[in-house]
């Protein structure tokens, strides 16, 4: 894949992705998070988190780098109300503050170096007010899964549909590469995507190069606490003090 940029998965995908991605009991705990403050999320895509975020009256922004997936936002009801920028979350700037900053399902991991994910703390810190958060919510990594470097996983499989993920895994680039295969009657469609996945540790090492702490760390979005069977966690980052 070495034409793939930080736009390509946004790109091949915004035509099925709100069908394609599951669902998720995240809006209720973000808008807790978020009270009557202002919430910046990376990767807003077609707002499935966004909207309904809005509806319960949260001020939310976004950035996402596939244009194409920003359209999809636009076209539905009150997307044009939020505001979003094309660009890269590594890299952000802005000239507002965030009590709330959120990468959720997976999105995090889509910066594909280390320094890339450094970068996007930094940039979060230099974004959030005194007392704001910064949230990421992503997968345990499981290194049991890959057989000789490769898995081959049936997501979904209907009547008239299956959904494929083929992966190839880099162990010392902690380096996905997968493609999302549809098929359907209709034919085969491929989506492709990468990730550089890391441990809560790390990252936990990367919240306190920016000058963040780990306030708290979920393994769902119920509160559920995150222990060593946990498959997925949901971290809250603040600022460090004393």
């Amino acid at each position: 894949m070495d034409d793939y940029t930080a736009a390509t998965y946004g790109d091949r995908i915004a035509e099925v992705y709100d069908r394609m991605i599951p669902s998720s009991a995240v809006v209720q705990p973000l808008a807790r998070l978020a009270g009557s403050g202002r919430a910046l999320e990376l990767g807003i895509g077609t707002g499935r988190v966004a909207l309904p975020l809005a509806a319960c009256g949260v001020d939310v922004h976004g950035i996402d780098a596939s244009e194409a997936m920003v359209e999809r936002l636009r076209a539905k009801p009150d997307g044009s109300a939020i505001p979003v920028t094309i660009g890269d979350f590594a890299d952000f700037r802005m000239d507002v503050g965030f009590d709330l900053i959120f990468a959720v399902f997976n999105t995090f991991f889509m910066l594909l170096t280390q320094e890339r994910q450094v970068r996007c703390f930094a940039r979060a810190a230099e974004h959030l007010t005194a007392d704001g958060v910064f949230l990421i919510e992503a997968f345990v990594p499981d290194l049991t899964r890959y057989v000789r470097g490769q898995n081959v996983n049936v997501t979904t499989l209907e009547t008239d549909m299956a959904l494929l993920d083929l992966t190839r895994h880099d162990a010392a680039g902690q380096r996905v590469t997968l493609q999302h295969v549809l098929i359907t009657g209709a034919g085969t469609r491929l989506y492709p995507a990468q990730l550089r996945y890391a441990w809560p540790s790390e990252l936990d090492l990367m919240a306190r190069l920016a000058g963040l702490r780990l306030r708290e760390r979920w393994s769902d979005w119920n509160g559920a606490p995150f222990t060593s069977s946990s498959t997925n966690h949901i971290s809250l980052y603040e600022f460090a003090r004393g």
